[in-house]
């Protein structure tokens, strides 16, 4: 899975780019602030129609301007695609592969597959659990269609089944629609809890070994899930899940009018990660979090290969920064296959790269490239 050029036009800081990539390690270089980060942002537009700094698209578009565009030639599964994203701030955004409008963004799936590792990330175990469902999301929106339209269904009418417990006293008519959102909702979470269970059993398979050895064999991970408390069994059939869900419903009913909020379902999800029996959370130290933090990424990315036969585009946003000189050689040697993108202050030693191409970028524009 390559990307062989991008073409962006007032998306963020660029008034235009354009470039050709490698198909190995590529080097975004330049000093803080002049749009390394944007253009591994706009990557990753591309494989989600989502951004990891950004809530709303029109975040994205330059200001002074009323549109932004995204372009990317991808190669993967042996194809060519075009893929473009057109950002506007009047209007909804449009998404297209080869030409084709696309119905929603569940249907890149499968197209263009990426791992994103920025600075954030390394206190993925250290943050709250909004911060790994985010990353559970990220990662089965890509390879399941479905997940990220139930995703974007549940977030719908999460959003209606809140304003419905907001405002229900001054206006009890809203409660008339209440039971429907909330079935509703049971059955989007259901499908939800289902994918995401699934999904946790294949990273806690996959990432121990990957910790261990990052770890020097020191260390033993463990992932579990936290959802629902009806729910016995994540991994159950979605029917299952969805009984267990509506009877948590109707337990909290009451509880959700008094406190006016929703109360019941999947979006208090939670991935616990342990070390050694011990919550990561709460006692690993700053190296350990950050070695478990890498460990899942580097985890995801060997699961997107499992599933498609291909290497995801790994974007290490200034990550190798951050590490020591031990882990920055652990990360190296576990990226010798598939495109990567590394964004630095400075240039790096190619020889560590394998014969990188380099940018470098100046004030959202390409100043030079070898």
């Amino acid at each position: 899975m390559i990307v062989r050029s991008l073409t962006l036009d007032f998306f963020r800081n660029y008034p235009h780019f354009g470039a050709e990539f490698s198909p190995g390690v590529n080097v975004i270089w330049g000093e803080n602030a002049q749009g390394k980060t944007n253009l591994l942002e706009a990557v990753a537009y591309l494989s989600t129609a989502s951004s990891h700094r950004a809530r709303y698209d029109r975040e994205l578009i330059q200001f002074g301007v009323d549109h932004a565009f995204l372009q990317g030639e991808v190669e993967a599964r042996g194809r060519r695609f075009t893929l473009e994203a057109r950002l506007s701030r009047g209007a909804r955004r449009q998404l297209f592969s080869n030409g084709v409008r696309l119905k929603t963004a569940g249907e890149l799936a499968g197209v263009l597959t990426t791992v994103l590792f920025c600075p954030e990330d390394l206190w993925l175990i250290r943050e709250g659990a909004a911060v790994r469902r985010r990353f559970l999301d990220s990662c089965i929106c890509q390879l399941r269609p479905r997940y990220a339209e139930a995703l974007a269904e549940y977030r719908r009418l999460y959003e209606h089944k809140t304003r419905i417990l907001r405002d229900w006293e001054e206006h009890p008519s809203l409660l008339d629609t209440l039971d429907e959102f909330s079935l509703r909702m049971a059955q989007t979470g259901a499908l939800l809890i289902h994918y995401r269970a699934h999904f946790i059993r294949r990273l806690g398979e996959v990432t121990p070994a990957i910790h261990r050895d990052f770890s020097g064999g020191r260390e033993k991970l463990a992932l579990t899930y936290g959802t629902v408390s009806t729910v016995t069994d994540p991994l159950a059939p979605a029917k299952t899940i969805l009984e267990q869900l509506l009877a948590h419903q109707e337990s909290h009913r009451r509880a959700e009018l008094e406190a006016r909020q929703c109360l019941s379902g999947p979006h208090k999800d939670d991935m616990e990660v342990e070390l050694d029996g011990l919550s990561a959370r709460q006692f690993a130290s700053q190296g350990q979090t950050r070695t478990a933090a890498l460990s899942l990424k580097l985890a995801a990315r060997e699961i997107f290969y499992q599933e498609t036969g291909e290497w995801p585009v790994l974007l290490l946003d200034d990550v190798l920064s951050e590490l020591d000189g031990k882990r920055q050689e652990y990360v190296l040697k576990r990226i010798t296959s598939g495109q990567v993108f590394i964004t630095c202050c400075e240039e790096m030693e190619l020889a560590r790269l394998g014969g990188a191409r380099t940018f470098r970028i100046r004030e959202g524009t390409l100043v030079g490239s070898s």
